[in-house]
């Protein structure tokens, strides 16, 4: 969180962690095309030729107020692939919550144990616990063939009270319901 008194605006970090292809851009996609162009910035990616996130993706929410101050919600996706984890780890700094976008295809729940146990390692070692920060569970792909049943995403990868939502990001099932979570808990720990 950063707060500019002269401008009277508060900036607070999303970040969307997950695996390689699980549907992190897609979510903030979607956001960007339903949103008003007054409320947000452009949607900045930076990829590689073959159209997967590199480094990471970025866009800007302005909405409402909090306590006379306007916030600006700087949303950001990690790179999934686990060649990047050092970029992961630099993307998440700063962060005031994370969305964890999870693979719901069965042959990807391996993927998703070790991504959750990079970001919870990352977290750690920025000095947060994965247990009382803003984070929220979506498992995305709910619409594909052979997904893993919800007990065993939650069994394999949910921390007690972490809130958690099923989501088809490139219909948008989903999407809006997770952003409005993570951004309540943000904003609640202000």
């Amino acid at each position: 969180m950063f707060v500019n008194w002269k401008m009277r605006e508060v900036n607070l970090k999303i970040v969307y962690y997950g695996p390689a292809l699980s549907g992190k851009t897609t979510n903030l996609e979607y956001v960007h095309s339903r949103t008003n162009p007054d409320l947000r910035g452009e949607l900045i990616s930076l990829k590689t030729r073959g159209d997967r996130t590199v480094y990471f993706d970025f866009m800007q929410l302005e909405l409402g107020r909090i306590k006379g101050l306007k916030p600006k919600f700087n949303l950001y996706t990690v790179p999934g692939q686990p060649c990047y984890v050092a970029s992961r780890k630099l993307v998440l700094q700063g962060a005031d919550g994370v969305v964890y976008v999870a693979d719901s295809q069965l042959n990807r729940l391996k993927a998703n144990m070790v991504t959750m146990r990079s970001l919870e390692e990352n977290l750690r070692t920025l000095g947060l616990d994965t247990r009382d920060f803003p984070l929220v569970l979506q498992y995305n792909k709910r619409d594909l063939p052979s997904i893993a049943p919800i007990a065993l995403l939650r069994r394999q990868l949910a921390f007690d009270g972490v809130p958690q939502f099923q989501s088809v990001a490139t219909e948008g099932v989903g999407v809006l319901e997770t952003l409005k979570s993570i951004i309540n808990l943000v904003v609640s720990r202000l």
